[in-house]
């Protein structure tokens, strides 16, 4: 007699203020519904709920925002922003659904499905792992940026840069 594999649901309601970086290997169904300040990185359902203030850099498969989120989102899957969602931030994905009365602040880049691999869904860069990308000193990295030679942006007090806006950046022969 063969054993039949059931998969078990994996759900985690979380209704408190929290601060870090949540990384989830295994798929889980995660809904917030209080504030969350960092980085999420998740497999499964994301579900940032009416009440929730989230503050990060999100990475996920399917993603579905109803509060308010400030940071770039990366779907893997599919991106839903329902009302009364307001998006402050860039948004990566192959589907994208913004209902009436949400608000999408930012840029949408549309991707392939299954497009993102692992490493393809690391589109933010820190200055050191940019560094290494370029080949440069960090300081330099530092340098470039303060002085908007180099794109990017401030993620609280450190600089982050997006991959394609540096591929962009240097395309166009812009590297000093």
């Amino acid at each position: 007699m063969m054993k039949r594999r059931e998969a078990v649901e994996k759900v985690l309601d979380v209704d408190a203020t929290m601060q870090g970086s949540l990384t989830f290997k295994d798929p889980v169904n995660l809904r917030i519904n209080g504030s969350f300040d960092g980085t999420l990185d998740t497999k499964g359902t994301l579900t940032i709920s009416e009440s929730a203030i989230v503050r990060a850099e999100i990475r996920g498969e399917s993603i579905i925002v109803a509060g308010r989120v400030y940071g770039n989102i990366i779907a893997e899957r599919e991106l839903k922003i329902i009302p009364p969602a307001h998006v402050t931030g860039n948004v990566t994905t192959p589907r994208l659904n913004i209902l009436d009365g949400a608000v999408l602040d930012g840029e949408c880049h549309m991707t392939t499905p299954g497009s993102h691999s692992s490493s393809a869904t690391k589109n933010v860069m820190t200055a050191e792992e940019l560094a290494k990308y370029l080949e440069v000193e960090t300081p330099m990295i530092f340098e470039w940026a303060s002085s908007g030679k180099l794109p990017a942006f401030k993620d609280k007090d450190n600089w982050k840069f997006e991959r394609n806006r540096i591929d962009e950046w240097i395309a166009n022969g812009k590297v000093i």
